[in-house]
């Protein structure tokens, strides 16, 4: 009986346990495998933190700055993932994504994040 490789099908030569024919063969299986798999919860909250952080990133250029909730949602923002909080002496907390962080306000009657940068005095 022949075996063939799992990924291209070509006839396999050389130990009778060998599933690939080469490396490239027995990477691109497993590749193929696994991305039909479905999503572990650990890959879907670290996407979304990075999702998060990429949109703080393009809309805090200044290092503060206020926007309206509804934008950074549109483009895919998700405020329940976060990696640490920050409370401030007025006790409002800041919830970061990586560097980035973001406070919801309520501000002229709308709903608004105030974005900031990580600062070293934070860490006190």
């Amino acid at each position: 009986m022949t075996q063939t490789c799992l990924d291209c099908g070509k006839v396999l030569e050389g130990r009778i346990d060998k599933k690939f024919c080469s490396p490239y063969c027995k990477t691109s299986y497993h590749y193929k495998r696994n991305k039909k798999k479905e999503k572990s919860m650990f890959v879907r909250i670290d996407r979304q933190l990075k999702v998060n952080r990429k949109i703080l990133r393009k809309y805090n250029k200044g290092g503060l700055t206020k926007v309206d909730c509804d934008k950074l949602i549109k483009e895919g923002f998700d405020p329940k993932y976060f990696t640490h909080y920050w409370k401030n002496q007025k006790n409002d907390i800041y919830l970061f994504c990586y560097e980035y962080g973001f406070l919801k306000v309520h501000d002229n009657y709308k709903d608004k994040y105030v974005l900031v940068v990580w600062q070293p005095y934070m860490e006190k």
